[in-house]
């Protein structure tokens, strides 16, 4: 009989210090852990639900991996052993660091702590209807491999412990369980863990602010419909099927000099024989048919996808009638790769097979957006609609993959490239030269798109290392080279980019706003979820604070404490504090909490652990979390460093333009259409101007691909402003360092903000 040396994690005084108890049992011993915690052995041999033997486990678990320990508290497995002896023994207890992604939430644990219990430990709601039991399997998580720079941390599968059987092959196939993917409530932190929280998996989903505006968009489509019947093929004109569609539609439609995609050669003589020659032909550009349907018809489908850094955003719109019939949003799928470029250029530079990770995260996740969008054509419940009968005049079009005929892609410059599979490490050192700088035309399919085979796929063209297509597709829907105006734009999000012009001169830049203002790197940030604090007001005199929070309508002094179920506070919040807590004097123009304006108030303190002076925001009592949501210091200087690199950037743009004012500002990106421009100039994100010329615009980047989607001129003007507009990089620039040293002020320390008066109190300015 083999004798083996098993660990106990016993509870301690603290979650984080959990003495460890040894003990050796022979091979084939129970041991039954009572529900009170005590372990002792399972002498008879009906064994208690949650007792276990070794040698069960040896048949049960991965090759290599098979001896448990016991966690009193939970019943638990916690540790591994092989072949007999116990695997790091010593090591047992100690800590490992875990990561939940995509928030960048985690930090140490002890070894052998579930994971659903870290991820609570940290703030991370993952759904777990049974409790965590393993019983309802909605807590999928993926373990991530491979070197992380942005969190100083190798990951790899093996660290979670061993397969829970039992529990897991219910729920997570083969081929999942090969890419990583685990149930929290079965997976242990036995080493350093990197894990990715899929968006069906989490308690609180993010809210995405990506609707379309009602702007005029024209119809003027790479793909067009012709509908044609076909005289039959006889003895005597044995022509091709091909060449005789290609008659029909000169004959019928004019078009002349036709091409074909092999795809679509390959049904196209089952096709027309399937409904007695009578056909509708799409035409890419009046040159290639790309598809050939058996039914008439008389419009066309497109799909617009917007691939932000944080955020991607996918518009189904009728090419027709410039419709939108579905508009779908998803986290990046990359972001477990590193919150912004830089860090998931590391990450390809660091691991193998790391671009092609990037790239194919990026292709399943608009491949599921594809599955989204068109899922929303149907009726709830309808899954089928037989072609043969004409479509029911209910408003869904009922759309299939297959009927997206064209798709146009935008994004920065990096995630263009590592869509394409482009080695985006040049654009990490100087000069940060891409790849390519021209628009594209590609097959869909040799991108893994999962549409019409034969359709292309569109990516608008890059000004620069810093500024891509995104930034193109926001010039070609707000257009500045057409108005008399001096008017700045100010794309908002994980990089921040600028322009400045008007129909003289376009100047671009990109500054280095971070992920600060999307709640990264702050105490109690998050992103804009059911719970996040997204509107702040702070009381001038009592310096009490009301607050709203995304998913309640009802402002914080309409509500009871409990209704409010804050869970952190998100990028437009964010924004409201540096703006109120200045104009209420809780912290100075340097950004500094003022410590005689907030002597003896209740809601400010100093943290035990950390040492930071920080205010209570909400008390635990009206959070879901059970804690405290504060703004601390360190939280205040780094909001400070984004707005700061914002505003410089800005005025270094008007420096090379030579203009002291500008007559408009347009804030773009997720912030354009949360932002309040009072609190905007308040704060000094942007130059002195007006408050009714500030103004949001949402989405602009997904505008303007919307509109190169619907009419192809677009697209060439879109190659024609790409080439015109002059490209600054910051970080060269004379003068940079002081001008964001004086941004970082509030709302900066040299600028005179004349459209504050009457806005916050002389007192204020004068401290």
């Amino acid at each position: 009989m083999q004798t083996v040396s098993i660990v106990l994690q016993m509870p301690g005084n603290k979650a984080d210090a959990v003495p460890c108890e040894r003990l050796r049992i022979d091979s084939g011993q129970r041991l039954a852990v009572g529900s009170a915690g005590n372990v002792g052995f399972e002498s008879n041999t009906e064994a208690k639900e949650d007792a276990m033997t070794i040698d069960d486990q040896r048949k049960t678990g991965p090759s290599g991996a098979v001896f448990p320990s016991v966690n009193p508290a939970t019943g638990q497995i916690v540790a591994h052993a092989s072949d007999g002896e116990v695997e790091d023994a010593d090591r047992v207890g100690e800590d490992a660091v875990v990561i939940f992604d995509p928030w960048g939430k985690g930090g140490p644990v002890p070894r052998g702590t579930r994971l659903m219990d870290a991820a609570r430990h940290f703030g991370v709601d993952i759904e777990a209807l049974c409790g965590g039991n393993g019983l309802c399997g909605k807590c999928v998580v993926r373990v991530e491999a491979g070197w992380f720079e942005n969190h100083g941390i190798g990951s790899d599968p093996a660290h979670a412990g061993p397969w829970r059987a039992d529990a897991e092959d219910r729920f997570i196939s083969a081929d999942e369980r090969a890419a990583g993917y685990r149930l929290a409530c079965a997976a242990r932190v036995e080493g350093d863990l990197v894990i990715f929280v899929p968006e069906t998996t989490r308690a609180a989903k993010p809210v995405f602010s990506k609707a379309p505006r009602n702007i005029p968009m024209r119809s003027h489509p790479a793909v067009r419909c012709y509908g044609v019947t076909l005289p039959p093929p006889t003895p005597n004109d044995p022509t091709g099927d091909f060449e005789r569609l290609c008659r029909s539609l000169e004959e019928i439609h004019g078009l002349t000099g036709l091409s074909v995609d092999l795809c679509c050669l390959s049904t196209l003589s089952a096709v027309l024989r399937s409904n007695d020659w009578q056909v509708t032909a799409s035409v890419w550009k009046g040159r290639e048919i790309i598809g050939v349907r058996p039914y008439a018809a008389d419009r066309t489908f497109g799909l617009a996808v917007d691939m932000g850094t944080t955020t991607v955003a996918a518009y189904l719109c009728d090419l027709t009638t410039t419709e939108v019939l579905a508009t779908v949003s998803m986290l990046n799928p990359q972001v477990p790769y590193g919150e912004d470029v830089m860090s998931r250029i590391s990450f390809h530079l660091a691991t193998p097979d790391g671009l092609e990770c990037l790239r194919r995260a990026m292709v399943d996740g608009i491949n599921g957006l594809v599955e989204e969008a068109v899922a929303r054509t149907w009726p709830p419940g309808e899954t089928s609609f037989d072609l043969s009968e004409n479509l029911p005049s209910d408003g869904f079009a009922r759309l299939v993959r297959e009927d997206i005929e064209d798709i146009v892609m935008v994004g920065n410059t990096a995630m263009h490239h590592i869509f394409l599979g482009l080695d985006p490490g040049p654009l990490a050192r100087s000069p940060f030269v891409p790849a390519m700088h021209g628009s594209l035309d590609l097959r869909a399919r040799d991108l893994g798109l999962c549409i019409l085979p034969s359709a292309h796929a569109h990516l608008l063209p890059n000004e620069a290392g810093f500024v891509g297509a995104d930034n193109t597709a926001v010039l070609i829907a707000e257009m500045p080279y057409n108005s008399d105006e001096m008017v700045l734009i100010v794309d908002i999000g994980t990089n921040g980019e600028l322009v400045l012009g008007n129909r003289k001169r376009l100047l671009s830049a990109s500054c280095a706003t971070g992920p600060a203002l999307e709640g990264a790197h702050i105490q109690c940030g998050m992103r804009a979820a059911p719970g996040a604090i997204e509107r702040i007001a702070v009381d001038a005199v009592t310096l009490e604070v009301d607050y709203k929070v995304v998913g309640r309508d009802a402002w914080r002094r309409f509500s009871k404490p409990r209704e409010m179920g804050v869970r952190g506070i998100c990028g437009s919040g964010i924004l409201d504090v540096l703006a109120e807590f200045f104009r209420s004097g809780i912290i100075a123009g340097s950004g500094a909490f003022d410590p005689v304006r907030l002597k003896n108030h209740p809601r400010f303190r100093r943290d035990e652990d950390t040492g930071q002076m920080e205010f209570v925001l909400a008390p635990a009592a009206e959070t879901a979390l059970g804690q405290d949501i504060v703004i601390s210091q360190k939280d205040i200087r780094q909001i400070q460093l984004a707005k700061g690199a914002v505003y410089a950037g800005c005025k270094l743009l008007m420096a090379r333009m030579g203009v002291k004012r500008v007559d408009r500002i347009k804030i773009a990106g997720a912030f354009g259409a949360h932002v309040d421009p009072e609190k905007a100039l308040i704060m000094g994100l942007v130059p002195d101007c007006p408050i009714n010329a500030i103004e949001g615009i949402g989405n602009a980047a997904g505008d303007g691909c919307r509109a190169a989607l619907l009419d192809v001129e677009k697209r060439a003007e879109a190659d024609r402003i790409a080439r015109t507009v002059e490209y600054v990089e910051l970080s060269i620039e004379p003068g940079f360092q002081d001008e964001f040293i004086d941004a970082l002020h509030l709302p900066h320390a040299k600028d005179r903000f004349a459209h504050l008066k009457g806005l916050v109190d002389e007192a204020i300015f004068r401290r």
